[in-house]
């Protein structure tokens, strides 16, 4: 193949790259930029947060009471002795709420106030918005596994900060977030600068935000279902909501959010028993 020939090959493909990229992610960002004036506003952190949170943890919940009364529902859950009651839910739900109105808002606002949000006219290119999405999932993965290690060797850190999330040992979607103000505000830090730290588009950092929040809430949903990350990602990659569940049953394992290399290396990982 001549020189020729190959820059048209090249030329060619970086065409069509950049063919559905527009076809894909523009209309998307298009529709995102549209909102920019309530994107630029210091309340759109904290209630961007918390609304997909909720739209995530809803789904759960309505199995958790439709399991009631559909006993097929039972195969799917972690612990299926146990139900989630309309107390619980209440608890979680306002221990939430408390949290993300006194302590994350003004957090977010002084973030807002050091970086105020610019948003480009292009969206990303396709393959940078998935591999940079991979990239903060993996350095978000990291961070937490040595910050929740800590807190779990040190005893001082777990009574202080972290044993509050360790309340319930049956996990349903809303204790995702029922933790201490230091814990949500840490974990919050670590998403934050993930995205900053490589750089990544405001395209790519909101979509990371919303994998990153439903990875969380599916690891607490309390259901392996059959269309569960772990079981959609090959090879053990990923630990899933029994990896996770486990670990409030075992809180001496299972250290990392959402893959397994870092519990397996330091062999830090239990493996949940068969039903």
């Amino acid at each position: 193949m001549n020189s020729s020939s190959c820059k048209k090959h090249l030329a060619s493909f970086l065409s069509s790259r950049a063919e559905l990229n527009h076809l894909i992610l523009q209309p998307i960002w298009d529709i995102v930029r549209s909102q920019e004036q309530w994107i630029k506003s210091p309340f759109y952190p904290v209630i961007f947060a918390f609304t997909v949170c909720m739209m995530f943890c809803i789904p759960y919940l309505m199995l958790d009471f439709l399991a009631r009364v559909i006993p097929e529902l039972k195969k799917y859950q972690l612990q299926p002795r146990t139900n989630t009651t309309l107390a619980m839910v209440l608890h979680c739900l306002t221990l939430t709420v408390y949290s993300h109105l006194v302590f994350v808002f003004p957090v977010t606002v002084a973030y807002w106030w050091w970086r105020p949000v610019h948003l480009p006219l292009a969206a990303p290119e396709l393959h940078r918005f998935v591999l940079d999405s991979i990239a903060c999932l993996l350095l978000f993965d990291f961070q937490y596994f040595i910050w929740h290690v800590l807190h779990h060797k040190v005893p001082w850190l777990y009574k202080t900060f972290h044993k509050q999330h360790h309340k319930y040992t049956s996990t349903f979607a809303l204790a995702t977030q029922y933790s201490s103000a230091w814990e949500m505000l840490s974990l919050g830090f670590f998403a934050g600068v993930s995205p900053m730290m490589l750089g990544c588009h405001p395209m790519t950092e909101m979509g990371f935000f919303i994998l990153n929040i439903y990875l969380s809430v599916e690891d607490h949903s309390g259901y392996d279902l059959p269309w569960s990350t772990h079981k959609i990602i090959p090879f053990g990659l990923c630990g899933g909501p029994g990896h996770h569940d486990l670990h409030h049953e075992k809180i001496f394992s299972n250290y990392a959010p959402y893959f397994t290399h870092w519990d397996k290396l330091f062999r830090t990982q239990a493996k949940q028993s068969s039903k």
